[in-house]
């Protein structure tokens, strides 16, 4: 690597991206806004090593300044999380895909750039993979209100409605968004494939399961489960754990996320192609609340509360198989090991 510009690179992964490629000796610019949702004031954590341009990705001109003498560019800028509710729908798109696209219509003026690393996530998939006993591996529908109204939180087989197993989810399984959020990280994935087979510029994707640690927001409805959980334990309320807290996800630390994107970064030749970024090892969000819980002096027990949000999914998890591969990453933060220091670590 020569210089690598991060979009978003002041934010919660883009940041400690930031950190590793500085300390391996990578000239580093960052093209970060700033935006009030993540950002209340400019961090202090920001590595004054890198050169910052705070601007928005959706600016033509400011992107087109950005790219010069730029080598490989580390994709992260994005609005994250399930959001509020469906008016949310214009600014995902504004800042995923149209952001994008102004990214990717600049690459055609920086013929310098040799690769492209985009930050996608597990929402892509939608539901996770599940197999049924008679018939294989299935796709569930969309889950209905009315079940889960009733408490039927696990979807059944579309095929003959008895109870499904879930098993991790390999890069092959087919693109399912069920959320606006997820929808705009497909299309990012979509765009960013095009233009690299029209162009030749090699892309990696990097699909990011569930992130925590140090320098996630606090206190947004934007942010994930384990800042959520981790917010109210700080105020000594009890985490507010939705449907039956069985949920299966792959909860990952933000040290080894940007590791994975340091090893695409550098990986010679190029590696293309999706990659999950993920432990391998599943828990559930009741166990993601009680480790954290486990944290505090005296904190209250967590809450499961029965409700639930129709963009959510009920099991996601992941086979870290090709990234360890071909990337040659694996994570090394043990869930036990992360929780203990996310307990404890600084929020934004």
């Amino acid at each position: 690597m020569e210089r690598v510009l991060v979009t978003g690179g002041c934010g919660f992964i883009g940041s400690h991206v930031v950190d590793r490629l500085v300390d391996a000796g990578v000239d580093v610019r960052v093209l970060d806004s700033l935006h009030p949702l993540s950002h209340r004031e400019e961090p202090g954590y920001l590595n004054r090593a890198a050169d910052y341009v705070f601007g928005d990705v959706c600016d033509a001109e400011v992107v087109t300044r950005c790219l010069d003498g730029i080598d490989t560019i580390c994709h992260q800028a994005a609005m994250v999380g399930l959001g509020l509710d469906v008016r949310d729908v214009v600014d995902y798109v504004r800042h995923n895909d149209f952001g994008t696209a102004v990214l990717l219509r600049a690459l055609a003026g920086a013929p310098r750039v040799r690769r492209l690393v985009l930050a996608s996530s597990m929402v892509v998939y939608g539901e996770g993979r599940y197999r049924c006993a008679e018939h294989g591996v299935v796709t569930p529908g969309p889950r209905r209100p009315e079940q889960l109204e009733a408490g039927a939180f696990d979807p059944p087989c579309p095929v003959c409605a008895r109870q499904l197993e879930a098993e991790p989810v390999p890069e092959a399984a087919p693109l399912d968004p069920r959320n606006v959020y997820a929808a705009t990280k497909v299309h990012q994935e979509h765009l960013c494939g095009a233009v690299a087979r029209e162009t030749g510029l090699p892309l990696t994707i990097l699909r990011y399961h569930n992130v925590y640690g140090a320098r996630m927001p606090r206190d947004t409805p934007y942010a994930g489960v384990a800042s959520l959980f981790r917010s109210a334990l700080e105020v000594g309320r009890p985490p507010q754990v939705f449907e039956d807290g069985s949920q299966l996800r792959d909860f990952i630390h933000v040290d080894d996320v940007a590791e994975a994107n340091v090893r695409a970064l550098e990986a010679e030749p190029v590696v293309e192609g999706a990659f999950n970024v993920a432990s391998g090892d599943p828990r559930t969000v009741l166990d993601l609340a009680r480790a954290l819980a486990a944290g505090f002096d005296e904190a209250p027990a967590p809450e499961v509360t029965g409700r639930y949000r129709l963009g959510d999914v009920r099991h996601v998890f992941a086979s870290p198989a090709l990234a360890s591969e071909r990337l040659r990453f694996k994570a090394r933060t043990s869930f036990a090991d992360g929780m203990r220091a996310f307990a404890r670590a600084e929020l934004r």
